[in-house]
């Protein structure tokens, strides 16, 4: 595990309407930080193509920022999305085991 770690929780929703704040969250945290930035999706209901692609371009950022974007909490139909799109090869998903730890 490394040090430093930062946790934002995102809401239910991760689409067009919200992507706008969560963006300007996840850009602040990781401008402000160091270690792993941890975005919590426990409570996140639906996502849509512009929040996964809110989630790669802040992955982008994290490793020009030598730190690392971590998914928590990935509820199942969520997780069913990024396997799909084939974002579960490109985004790093903290396993349950790690996340209950």
């Amino acid at each position: 595990m490394r040090s430093g770690r930062q946790v934002v929780q995102v809401g239910q929703r991760l689409d067009v309407g919200t992507v706008s704040s969560v963006r300007d969250r996840l850009h602040k945290a990781l401008d402000q930080g160091k270690g792993d930035l941890v975005v919590d999706l426990t409570g996140l209901e639906m996502i849509d193509s512009t929040g996964l692609g809110m989630l790669v371009g802040t992955h982008r950022r994290a490793l020009e920022t030598d730190r690392r974007l971590v998914l928590r909490g990935v509820p199942p139909r969520i997780m069913r999305v990024l396997t799909v799109t084939r974002l579960n090869r490109v985004l790093r998903v903290e396993s349950s085991t790690a996340a209950m730890a």
